[in-house]
């Protein structure tokens, strides 16, 4: 059985990288500028998808994901990853509802971290909460690419 791997491809947001784990499961998504792991190049039929479905997304061409995902860490961040899977295309959440969505109505710093941590942008939805106060918040990838991605979304929050 082979290991870990990377694969690294062209997206309309730039050079975007993909991570398998070595048992077809995606688990980590490096949008441009991020620091890449050390891993090996390879091309399997996961990250060959994975780079389908995210270049079909970017185009305008796809709404979900259909993926194996792979995302490790607490109860309370899988709840968390598991609730931002549940905003639909083209609608936001503010950290606050998702913090009430999962039963923890005070946590939205926690969500907010979760989120900031999510190991599988644009996959899992990250992009998708904003602050209570308005205004687009922070985002692994910059707030650029987080106002593009909802641009591309149809979300207008100016």
């Amino acid at each position: 059985m082979r290991g870990p791997c990377i694969s690294s491809f062209l997206t309309l947001l730039g050079t975007v990288s993909v991570t398998e784990d070595g048992e077809g499961m995606i688990d980590g998504v490096y949008l441009p500028c991020s620091n890449l792991p050390p891993m090996d190049q390879c091309e399997t039929p996961a990250l060959r998808e994975a780079a389908k479905q995210m270049n079909e997304y970017l185009s305008g061409k796809r709404t979900e994901f259909d993926l194996d995902l792979r995302y490790d860490g607490s109860d309370f961040r899988s709840r968390v990853m598991e609730e931002l899977n549940r905003i639909p295309y083209g609608e936001v959440r503010t950290y606050k509802q998702i913090a009430e969505a999962i039963g923890y109505p005070n946590s939205m710093r926690a969500v907010g971290t979760a989120c900031k941590e999510n190991p599988l942008p644009i996959f899992v939805p990250c992009h998708r909460v904003i602050p209570s106060k308005g205004g687009y918040g922070n985002y692994s990838g910059g707030v650029a690419i987080k106002k593009k991605l909802l641009d591309l979304e149809g979300v207008d929050l100016d």
